[in-house]
């Protein structure tokens, strides 16, 4: 009996049974089936220090880059005489809560293993870009949409990059729209964009996720590209860095 309740359980139902047994022999057998032998027991047994369960168990873990919150849920629960709730079988279901900022969840979505155009495919919609934003996105959609993914993560990160570097002008939109800079801004203007198609679609996410800076990136001294049917003399006093696709990146 100790070895299948264990000392203090043991203990308590040998004490049980010695009370019965003091008792007048006019006890009856009714007076001994009012003893709750396995309420005693359970009683001795609660860890007052443990923590009862709820309906729901909040597990917070953190990440490399942003706090995940698992929350379990319980399929029932079954309440015990001393009060306890106590879960009827293990929890089946786990609902994760990422941050809203994509920054955070994307680097989050990109570590746990999502692949590049699956991210872009996620943010291709979204909240409505900001002005700076759009004019990365559109320096994407004019110069890469041909592109690889890849390439066209690239384009948008030489326009910030360039608007860091303190070479050019401090804004994205300063930057795509400077002249002789863009081949495709003329007069300071963007031509019409196609706003419902893929394409744009694709250059938002793009945007979206250089600007969180969520995937690798190129190093931010690369400044310059140009697409490899050209030959550009400036290109002689840079260093190159790689071509993706059809553009070759420098730095000086």
């Amino acid at each position: 009996m100790v070895k299948l309740l264990g000392g203090r359980g043991a203990s308590a139902v040998m004490g049980i049974f010695m009370l019965a047994l003091g008792c007048s022999s006019q006890a009856t057998a009714q007076s001994m089936s009012a003893l709750n032998v396995p309420a005693v027991v359970r009683a001795l047994d609660v860890d007052s220090t443990a923590q009862p369960f709820g309906a729901t168990r909040v597990v917070t873990t953190q990440t490399t880059s942003s706090n995940v919150t698992a929350i379990l849920t319980p399929q029932s629960n079954v309440t015990l005489d001393n009060g306890a709730v106590v879960p009827a079988q293990p929890a089946r279901s786990v609902t994760v809560q990422l941050p809203p900022s994509i920054d955070r969840e994307a680097a989050w979505l990109y570590k746990s293993g999502w692949p590049l155009y699956a991210l872009v495919n996620k943010y291709s919609t979204g909240a409505p870009l900001n002005d700076e934003a759009t004019c990365v996105a559109t320096a994407v959609y004019f110069e890469a949409r041909g592109e690889s993914l890849e390439g066209q993560m690239a384009v948008a990160d030489v326009v910030m990059n360039r608007a860091s570097s303190g070479r050019y002008p401090a804004s994205w939109c300063a930057v795509v729209k400077q002249p002789a800079q863009f081949s495709f801004v003329r007069n300071g203007q963007f031509p019409t964009i196609d706003t419902a198609s893929a394409a744009w679609a694709t250059a938002q996410g793009v945007a979206r996720l250089a600007i969180a800076k969520a995937t690798p990136a190129l190093p931010s001294d690369v400044l310059w590209y140009h697409a490899n049917y050209v030959a550009p003399n400036w290109r002689h006093n840079l260093r190159e860095v790689e071509q993706i696709g059809a553009h070759i990146f420098y730095r000086a």
